[in-house]
């Protein structure tokens, strides 16, 4: 007779381990393995062997802010709104689908936002004129004539002056037939120049570029540069309302709400595909109806 338990009784018995609910694995939680937005771009430009310097020029997206896209900081865009432009700009710019990019960016964003007025999201994108230096050359044009001015009238004032005394002691002016006086003949009005309409803009120069904007479904604002950089028109532009802009080279465009505006170049209307809120920079010249 044994003393204590033997090895057999230790093990559970067929009930016990009928009753016991096997160990469930837990099943390993997936994890997303897209590279980042930043770091696709990044690598897209690099394989185009471009520089940020040159990915700035040809989307006129700040050089801090491509850095900061490349690094997955959105937070200097001004919003979800302005991000999903950026990201659509430098995904063309670089040779990139924007699709794949715009869908991981609501991934990982919350979505689609609601649509918000395009003025105060692209005030900070107003594109500030340069202070004006002052123009010397002109001034002392001015103050050149001024004194010639004085000049010329002190002289004819002293002429008459003397006149007016001469005549004032007694002299008399010399005798003489009146010279006749001649009636200028009465000038046919001209004709004033008519406002440009379409069939203006249909009849554009060859020699230059002519962009005209309707805001037909919507306000948005725009920026409007000649081929020197200076802005021809930065504001807001109403439903319903338009603008016709010409220069001798080029015109750059900003487009708040490009989704909202039908554009005709050099008199004829360019499709976009545009969306709602969309952003985008166009550059137009002679004789091109699609983008610079």
């Amino acid at each position: 007779m044994s003393i204590g338990n033997s090895p057999e009784d230790d093990r559970p018995s067929d009930d016990v381990r009928a009753t016991t609910p096997p160990a469930v694995e837990q099943a390993p939680t997936p994890s997303d393995d897209r590279p980042s937005i930043g770091r696709v771009l990044r690598q897209a430009r690099e394989d185009a062997g471009m520089t940020v310097d040159e990915v700035s020029t040809s989307t006129r997206v700040r050089i801090p802010i491509v850095h900061a896209i490349e690094e997955d900081d959105f937070s200097r865009c001004g919003g979800d709104v302005y991000a999903r432009g950026h990201i659509r700009t430098l995904a063309r710019a670089v040779g990139v689908d924007p699709e794949p990019l715009l869908a991981q960016y609501a991934d990982e964003h919350g979505g689609r936002p609601a649509p918000t007025p395009a003025a105060p999201l692209f005030e900070a994108e107003r594109i500030r004129s340069e202070p004006r230096r002052p123009n010397w050359t002109a001034a002392m044009v001015a103050a050149i004539v001024a004194v010639i001015g004085f000049v010329g009238f002190t002289a004819f004032g002293g002429s008459d002056d003397g006149a007016k005394q001469q005549a004032a002691e007694g002299a008399t002016p010399a005798s003489g037939k009146p010279k006749p006086t001649h009636t200028p003949k009465a000038t046919k009005p001209t004709d004033p120049k008519p406002d440009p309409t379409d069939s203006a803009i249909a009849a554009a120069p060859r020699d230059k570029v002519t962009v005209k904007i309707n805001a037909s479904d919507g306000r948005s604002w725009i920026s409007a540069k000649d081929h020197n950089g200076r802005i021809m028109f930065d504001g807001l532009l109403e439903q319903g309302e338009s603008k016709t802009f010409q220069d001798n080279q080029k015109v750059d465009l900003v487009l708040g709400d490009a989704g909202a505006i039908q554009l005709y170049v050099n008199g004829k209307q360019v499709d976009n595909e545009f969306e709602p809120g969309q952003v985008e920079r166009l550059t137009y010249t002679k004789g091109d109806p699609e983008v610079g």
